[in-house]
């Protein structure tokens, strides 16, 4: 009877209810910048043989801004968007919204539409929220290379510059702006030295998403009305929503950081990362939170306020491999270069690189030769039992070759044998002599 108590006990309760909260990431509108890269693409024959690159350069270099606003199309796209959004948030948000917005002038250009909109909708506005948007303007959620001109800095624009041109919104002190300099008369890149290195961007996304859920958790309060199950509460009830305004790259090192659940690293400092995630100008991602950063990705990349326009070929603007974004993806001499060899215990791999492992074996062993290792590593397990109690070791050591994180080898070798038990190597690396560095490493 005690031990069905205790077994009760440690049972965990199934958990019935799942609050989250709304929030949706959108990519600010076209830029004047865009145009200005669109147009040298098309000027100077991008990505042909007969790319002008000196000719492209000095186009960008004589048209591109430090902090532009929206181009004509970008203007469009942003009204499109408040049309769109506006009635969406008034219809399925509680109020207020709460906007975490970029410093950058195109994100607050893109979503100040929509903000009017719902600011002048007095049906938005409760005794308990007089307010029907709240806006946090965040120093850290910038682009990648921050504000420049030929890569010397600008101060960007300050807090009181900012204030001014979201007038619908009370917008004051550390409340208001985060990651900007104590005195409000500085711009936030004012501690800049010049374009932002990629290294220091992707520090800056990891201080970003560490932000991004305390101020996530601190909205999922528990005895709110605005907060609940949506997977089960099917009325109409209105729900706490989160909207941040954002730039295409530094969009993606959040989200790549939301995927990995804390788990995200660098493979190669200052290169961009394998993958990343990419946006039309104002696409929207859709998320739920669920807190202690915990995610759902929804939808991605969604641009449902352009796909019914008679124009919408032509307002689709910076989501296509003509737009660059194949440039974000690492060159070929950091992932193809010849593997690293490294000497592991088998039970001291790293996660990411025991399944890895595993996934090669079961791959590229023949089904045979896997059969007899199992049968080998059964008998042996016997032995090791009697061995263990004389003082034998039997430990397997792992050779793995490894093209940053990627495993793209590995070779198993019994240490209590001097056996080599295996070595595979993945088919599109074996004319890179990695077995070869495999053995040479046993030895």
């Amino acid at each position: 009877m005690a031990n069905e108590k205790e077994s009760n006990k440690t049972t965990p309760k199934i958990q019935t209810t799942r609050k989250s909260i709304a929030l949706k990431l959108i990519r600010h509108a076209e830029s004047g910048n865009n145009e200005v890269y669109s147009t040298a693409h098309q000027l100077f024959h991008w990505g042909t043989p007969d790319f002008d690159e000196k000719g492209w350069l000095k186009y960008v270099n004589d048209h591109r801004s430090a902090d532009p606003g929206l181009s004509c199309r970008g203007s469009s796209q942003a009204e499109v968007l408040s049309d769109y959004l506006a009635p969406n948030l008034a219809a399925e948000a509680s109020s207020p919204v709460y906007f975490v917005i970029s410093p950058m002038r195109r994100t607050i250009d893109t979503i100040l539409p929509t903000i009017r909109a719902l600011s002048n909708d007095k049906a938005n506005l409760t005794k308990n929220s007089p307010n029907a948007c709240e806006a946090v303007i965040n120093g850290y959620y910038h682009e990648v290379e921050g504000c420049h001109l030929k890569d010397k800095p600008e101060p960007g624009m300050n807090q009181h510059e900012i204030s001014s041109l979201l007038d619908p919104l009370e917008l004051s002190g550390e409340e208001s702006f985060v990651g900007f300099p104590k005195d409000p008369t500085q711009g936030w890149y004012a501690h800049g030295t010049g374009a932002e290195r990629r290294v220091d961007a992707e520090e800056r996304a990891s201080k970003f998403y560490l932000w991004l859920c305390e101020f996530l958790d601190s909205h999922l309060v528990e005895d709110a009305e605005d907060v609940y199950d949506a997977g089960v509460r099917t009325n109409t009830g209105r729900r706490r929503t989160v909207v941040m305004i954002g730039h295409g790259e530094f969009m993606g090192y959040v989200l790549k950081r939301i995927v990995a659940g804390f788990g995200y690293s660098v493979e190669h400092e200052g290169v961009p990362h394998r993958s990343t995630f990419v946006h039309f100008n104002t696409g929207i991602t859709e998320l739920e939170y669920f807190g202690a950063g915990r995610f759902l990705v929804m939808r991605s990349n969604q641009t449902p306020h352009l796909d019914l326009l008679d124009n919408s070929a032509a307002m689709k603007t910076g989501g296509g491999l003509k737009d660059g974004w194949s440039y974000i993806v690492p060159e070929d001499h950091h992932v193809l270069q010849r593997g690293v060899v490294t000497e592991h215990f088998a039970d001291e791999l790293d996660d990411h690189v025991y399944d890895q492992v595993e996934a090669l074996k079961s791959l590229y062993l023949s089904n045979a030769r896997r059969k007899l290792l199992m049968k080998e590593s059964s008998d042996l397990t016997e032995n090791v039992e009697t061995e263990a109690s004389n003082g034998v070791s039997s430990d397997e050591v792992s050779f793995v070759a490894r093209r940053g994180l990627q495993v793209v080898g590995c070779a198993t070798y019994e240490k209590n044998t001097g056996r080599l038990m295996d070595v595979v190597v993945r088919p599109s690396a074996r004319r890179s002599k990695i077995g070869g560095a495999l053995v040479e490493s046993v030895k």
